[in-house]
């Protein structure tokens, strides 16, 4: 028996083959062609669709595996990306990228309609993005009126490739809960906003559970990748939810890492978390439950900006063997280039250093980028702890868990063990795993991650007085530097 993992990612989209003790057997990819004109950034959705099907065809085409094999197909990847409908189902219009930042003003519509608090009662977002599809519709509403009054069905790009793989429309709440017009307490579609938008929810797909069953191939489909019609299709879950899967963090206290340009924290949140932390919250891969994903733009990017601006011959190994050789230092680094997001969510924060010294030179200002997006980390895990959600543990990906010092320094100013899984393609891996569960090889997630994920390493905290003390300057230099930023 045979499983399919699709991951619909914004750079590449991927599928993987695993057979059932879910080993990798065959793994294509092929890039997200967009169209960027007048600052849009929009995609062809039927040509989106030609091009999976394709790379489908071309990993079973590579002799890794037979057709006949296939059990079932599980879906992942992106969230926000729109994709109109008209009453033939066929696309009105391009698809509009989640990077398309055309509704930055309907945002501002938005927050002078509903209070900070009232969107985060509903949505568990503490701020209107354009990011969100509610301020894409918002927009089409003034400025693409003949697309406004023909839309029929307003879905997400996931749940879109569901529908035409089985010809059943549906919205995966893993996924709506970042439209931005989804309750994800009352798992319902917020009335007053979809009132706001100028949108009934017959527009909107009916909602569902993630991780469940989509239906099965349509014959035209099955007949084009050459599979059978009894392939079954599951709409499993968000990208970053997949991740959480495929790397065993199942259960409450565990907390998936990402330090690439963003640092990404996820965590599924405690049964009795409270509604009101202002962290950011998400409805779950698991029914009823809830994913606590705070984000923070200055994790690995300020990294590169520092290797960038002042390193520009140094490669990163020799900024880690230097950084081992000189931690802990003694510059403090504030790593706010972008303004921050969790857990502040401030525009005026930018960043700084502090303490400098003449004896001080470029590889002692990156091991101090280091150390600081190590405290905003920790800022970050005391929020979520602070809230009633534990950590146990941290589930290191992305490129900064390729640097063994700055895994390490991780653990010592959190105090909390960090852990490094083997698996490198983790989405894919965790789309697998749904649907090898759905398909009753594994009686439950958890006990296939316990059977799949293996970790490699794991660096223990280790005490430090040093950091304890750095981190409490961290946090009233932050304090400082927002009031300084706020004088007359």
């Amino acid at each position: 028996m045979l499983f399919l993992a699709i991951d619909l990612g914004s750079t590449n989209t991927k599928a993987a083959l695993y057979d059932e003790r879910m080993n990798r057997l065959a793994i294509k990819s092929a890039p997200v062609e967009y169209i960027r004109a007048g600052g849009f950034v929009e995609f062809d959705a039927e040509a989106y669709v030609e091009s999976l099907l394709s790379l489908v065809r071309s990993l079973f085409d590579c002799g890794a595996a037979d057709r006949s094999d296939l059990a079932a197909i599980t879906l992942t990847g992106q969230a926000e990306s729109l994709v109109v409908l008209g009453g033939d189902g066929r696309p009105l219009m391009n698809a509009i990228s989640w990077m398309d930042e055309r509704s930055v003003k309907e945002c501002a519509a938005l927050e002078t309609e509903f209070s900070k608090q009232e969107c985060y009662a509903h949505t568990g977002q503490p701020a209107a993005l354009p990011t969100w599809p509610a301020t894409k519709i918002l927009w089409l509403r003034s400025h693409r009126p003949e697309v406004f009054s023909e839309a029929a069905h307003y879905v997400l790009l996931k749940d879109y490739i569901v529908y035409r793989l089985t010809g059943n429309l549906a919205a995966d709440c893993s996924i709506a809960t970042f439209t931005f017009y989804f309750d994800i307490y009352r798992r319902r579609y917020w009335p007053e906003m979809l009132a706001f938008l100028g949108v009934s929810e017959d527009l909107l797909p009916p909602l569902a559970e993630p991780c469940t069953r989509a239906g099965t191939l349509l014959t035209s489909v099955a007949q084009s990748l050459g599979l059978s019609e009894g392939v079954v299709v599951n709409r499993g879950t968000l990208d970053h939810f997949c991740g959480m899967i495929g790397t065993g963090n199942v259960r409450e206290g565990l907390l998936s890492l990402s330090t690439g340009t963003v640092l990404g924290l996820s965590t599924l949140a405690a049964a009795n978390a409270p509604h009101d932390t202002g962290i950011p919250m998400h409805y779950g891969f698991l029914p009823d439950s809830f994913v606590m994903l705070p984000t923070a733009e200055s994790g690995g990017a300020s990294l590169e900006w520092c290797k960038r601006a002042l390193l520009p011959d140094a490669d990163y190994a020799e900024i880690d063997r230097q950084a081992e050789a000189r931690r802990p230092g003694d510059v403090l680094f504030l790593p706010y280039l972008v303004g921050t997001n969790a857990p502040e969510f401030d525009l005026d924060a930018c960043g700084m250093f502090f303490g400098l010294r003449s004896r001080h030179d470029a590889f002692d200002l990156a091991l101090a980028v280091m150390e600081g997006v190590c405290h905003l980390l920790k800022k970050n895990c005391d929020c979520i702890r602070e809230s009633g959600t534990p950590i146990e543990r941290i589930i290191a990906t992305g490129g900064g868990a390729k640097s063994a010092v700055w895994c390490q320094m991780q653990a010592d100013v959190t105090g909390i063990p960090v852990c490094i899984p083997a698996e490198k393609e983790a989405a894919l891996l965790g789309a697998a795993m749904i649907g090898a569960t759905a398909q009753g090889i594994y009686p439950s997630l958890a006990d296939a991650a316990g059977r799949v994920v293996r970790l490699t390493r794991t660096y223990e905290p280790q005490a430090n007085v040093v950091y304890e003390r750095r981190y409490r300057q961290f946090l009233a230099l932050y304090d400082a530097m927002i009031r300084a930023q706020r004088m007359p």
